[in-house]
């Protein structure tokens, strides 16, 4: 496999990359970086966000730079101020052993005097948003009149946000004789344009296919009236304990709304938004990249700046109107090699839209039913059991065991599990007892023709497992599926509904091949360790109406800490549950 080292990189360039822990090139880097080093091109470069494509203009453009001249050299445009921010740190960490090197952020919400200030200094890399890039061309405050490469980065994205006419105007003042290379996740119109009236004969490299979704995420819908699109979210939140999401809404009233509400149910949740100030966005975002925030609500254009590897899921509280903008929204996860799951929360009238982002994507959507409330006991269940386990026991709970055991003298072992795991999974028993089904009756009946609701033909019943095998062991949904495929011998249609959790998972076959899967999984070792698969108690298929309305919110849920409304901020809350809630285990 190609290195670093391979690609014409200059030492202080690769002592960067070692200090930062890459030891492979992505596929974008590895097309784009030789072809940028090797002469003075144009470039149009088709790929997914999260493939790393601020390495693969940035080693080149650092390389190229004429470090004695402290002339602007290099103008980065990108369509966010959090965005805008990223890219100049990344710039700065990649040229760290080129001291005269010095790489300048210019947006919106900032000091415009000071950012002249810093420019005056000697900036030979700008990175700017095109709003106040415009404006300081306007008031004389930057020269780009002898820049040598420009970069058009998330160019999809920008003219998406109505940044056509500012691009046209900046690369206006830019001289016709240099290289510009465009980096894109789609190709709309709009973008070809562009690259038509500023670029001379560019190449072209494509990461995957064009205008398509990455193989690492995983595309889900679930089909739900409505009235039940925020029960529906609570769900799917509740029925994967470690979710680290981003949740997409259309309009910055809802994102605001939608955060809010999850936070007085007791989530972690925060929301980003335009009408945020840059300090309140830059806390959100802290909170969330330290995992502070576990569910950030957030518009299309705000979240251009999330650049956040761990992300598990991408939730479409609402799908966007524009095909492009979903395949931006799914980016956010399945990124540096890690799988993603991106769901969609639509209703019947929707349907439409799937096969449109289907066809769009080239990717085949699942569909899949909200969780039953019983389905989310059992998950709840098996991920406290698991915690309990896999907690460090704390020295210091030592000097109080003797008045413990007091306390629970006469209790034996088998009494004492039964009320440990009582006291968490009573509370999601007695919410989720009476809960409606939030599933749409027809349910996407009619797309499948035959299919179940994963997309696998069944004719004999689907079942349900549980396996001992988690995120803690290396697998994701696409490992294990092909773990247990391999192991038990089935056909890739075989196995379906795979979801991974820290420690354990569930996975569907159908009844035909159920003996073989039990039996392949009796007194089976991986790597040392029992790999125990069994019947779950409750079949992915659901259960269908377990009575009457949904409670909705509970009481008492105002016990942690009050979250900051300054200016109608929504953040993130101090204690992981309320005690009607599920105290620390989400």
């Amino acid at each position: 496999m190609t290195k670093f080292e391979a690609l014409g990189l200059q030492e202080s360039l690769l002592n960067a990359v070692s200090d930062m822990g890459f030891e492979t090139p992505s596929e974008v880097q590895e097309k784009a970086i030789p072809i940028l080093l090797e002469g003075e091109t144009d470039l149009v470069a088709l790929a997914q966000t999260g493939t790393g494509k601020t390495a693969a203009f940035g080693f080149p453009l650092i390389q190229k730079i004429h470090k004695e001249s402290r002339t602007t050299q290099g103008l980065i445009l990108s369509p966010t101020r959090e965005l805008c921010l990223q890219i100049t740190n990344e710039m700065q960490l990649y040229s760290k052993y080129e001291k005269s090197i010095h790489t300048v952020a210019i947006y919106g919400g900032a000091s415009i005097t000071d950012q002249a200030r810093q420019i005056k200094r000697g900036a030979q890399i700008i990175v700017a948003t095109p709003g106040r890039m415009k404006d300081m061309i306007g008031r004389g405050l930057v020269d780009i009149s002898k820049i040598d490469y420009c970069v058009l980065d998330e160019a999809d994205e920008m003219l998406n946000m109505g940044f056509y006419e500012d691009i046209k105007d900046i690369l206006s003042n830019t001289p016709k004789e240099k290289s510009t290379w465009l980096f894109s996740a789609t190709m709309p119109k709009e973008v070809a344009q562009i690259a038509k009236k500023f670029m001379h004969y560019p190449q072209e490299i494509t990461v995957g296919t064009k205008n398509s979704g990455v193989d690492t995420v995983q595309h889900e819908y679930y089909v739900v009236g409505g009235r039940d699109r925020y029960p529906a979210l609570k769900r799917l939140a509740d029925a994967n304990p470690d979710i680290f999401s981003v949740v997409f809404c259309r309009t910055k009233r809802d994102t605001q709304k939608v955060a809010e509400k999850l936070i007085e149910d007791g989530y972690n949740a925060g929301a980003l938004h335009g009408d945020l100030s840059q300090n309140q966005r830059d806390l959100v975002m802290n909170a969330f990249r330290k995992k502070q925030i576990q569910m950030l609500v957030a518009t299309d254009v705000a979240a251009r700046g999330i650049d956040v590897d761990d992300v598990t899921h991408v939730i479409n509280y609402q799908l966007p109107d524009e095909i492009e903008t979903y395949t931006h929204r799914s980016g956010r996860t399945g990124r540096a090699g890690k799988s993603g799951v991106s769901m969609v929360i639509i209703t019947r009238s929707e349907m439409r839209k799937i096969n449109a982002i289907e066809k769009k994507i080239k990717q085949q959507f699942i569909s899949k039913k909200i969780p039953t409330g019983m389905e989310i006991c059992e998950i709840q269940l098996y991920h406290l059991a698991s915690k309990i386990k896999n907690t460090e026991i704390n020295k210091d709970v030592e000097n109080y065991l003797p008045a413990i055991y007091d306390v629970l003298q006469g209790i034996d072992r088998e009494e004492l599990i039964k009320k440990m795991v009582s006291v968490e999974f009573t509370r999601f028993s007695n919410y989720y007892n009476k809960a409606k089904d939030l599933n749409s009756s027809e349910f996407g009946e009619k797309r499948k023709k035959g299919k179940d609701q994963n997309g696998a033909f069944s004719t004999n019943g689907s079942i349900r497992y549980f396996i001992n095998i988690g995120e803690r062991d290396g697998y994701d949904w696409m490992s294990l599926k092909d773990f247990l495929r391999g192991t038990v011998g089935l056909d890739k249609e075989d196995v379906y509904k795979v979801d991974v959790k820290e420690s354990f998972s569930f996975f569907n076959t159908d009844s035909d091949v159920s003996e073989k899967v039990l039996s392949t999984f009796t007194d089976l070792k991986v790597d040392g360790r029992f790999v125990n698969v069994e019947v779950s108690n409750n079949p992915g298929g659901g259960r269908g109406n377990r009575g009457s309305k949904d409670k909705g919110r509970r009481k008492d849920r105002g016990r942690g800490k009050k979250r900051d409304r300054a200016q109608g901020q929504a953040t993130y809350s101090g204690k992981r549950r309320s005690k009607k809630r599920k105290s620390d285990f989400f």
